[in-house]
């Protein structure tokens, strides 16, 4: 489970906070997001997530819209990424972006909140929404809905297309199981709402909020649900051989 690496931190920010410009590294690849990126409200001290892809989310309640970035950093004081989405509208979106379809940091246009296990709900001790999932070599050239594209790179015709669902076996009885509590927490999830394979990853991965802007970490905090344990000793327990594949309408990125 991804939390502090390759993840996403969240940023919540009110009505009259002060916006910059976002600089696109190639401009011209996407003038459209170039110009969406002009006026960002980014919070003062906001950090993007560390590993590879550098990802942010900012959220902006009060105008119902998030942007979010893939490879942000500063350079010399000005905010730059190679890519990323600005979503209007957020709480009527049909999930992903569609407006242009390619938009948003992620390899399926299914934005970084979608299926992010919140450290609100760490806290509450449930998970109210389906879990976004990565997985290693996903299928090459066709994805499922909800994701509008792919990177997959795998050609086997059973290769898992991005944006498949699954579900755990709705008779399984997980408190039965014995479960730490957010291995049930996950399982209960997926139960109940599904997970979608949101993107390619290194290993298959569950992604936690990362917790920069919190200035502490819950997910490691002694009692928390890694302390002095690493996540994927959690999630061995996690009942995987109880997973069901849903019918999906394929679609070619060719």
């Amino acid at each position: 489970m991804n939390t502090d690496k390759w993840s996403v931190p969240v940023y919540t920010v009110p009505a009259d906070q002060p916006r910059m410009p976002v600089t696109l590294d190639d401009p011209g690849s996407d003038p459209q997001l170039a110009d969406a990126f002009e006026q960002v409200p980014v919070p003062a001290g906001a950090r993007p997530a560390d590993g590879t892809d550098h990802q942010l989310v900012i959220w902006q309640p009060a105008t119902d819209t998030m942007w979010e970035f893939w490879i942000m950093r500063q350079d010399a004081g000005v905010w730059k990424a190679r890519y990323g989405g600005r979503m209007s509208n957020v709480s009527t979106n049909p999930g992903y972006f569609d407006d242009p379809p390619r938009w948003g940091a992620t390899a399926t246009s299914i934005p970084l909140l979608g299926g992010l296990v919140r450290v609100s709900e760490l806290n509450a001790g449930h998970i109210d929404h389906a879990l976004a999932l990565a997985v290693p070599e996903p299928r090459q050239g066709s994805y499922s809905w909800p994701a509008q594209r792919t990177d997959g790179t795998a050609p086997q015709p059973q290769a898992i297309p991005e944006g498949a669902r699954f579900r755990l076996d709705p008779n399984l009885n997980i408190d039965a199981l014995g479960l730490p509590p957010l291995t049930r927490m996950l399982a209960l999830a997926a139960q109940r709402y599904g997970i979608v394979v949101r993107d390619r990853g290194g290993c298959v991965a569950f992604y936690g909020e990362d917790p920069n802007p919190l200035g502490y970490n819950p997910w490691t905090a002694p009692g928390g649900p890694f302390d002095h344990t690493m996540p994927s000793a959690a999630l061995t327990k996690f009942p995987w051989n109880s997973l069901q594949a849903l019918q999906t309408d394929m679609h070619s990125s060719t």
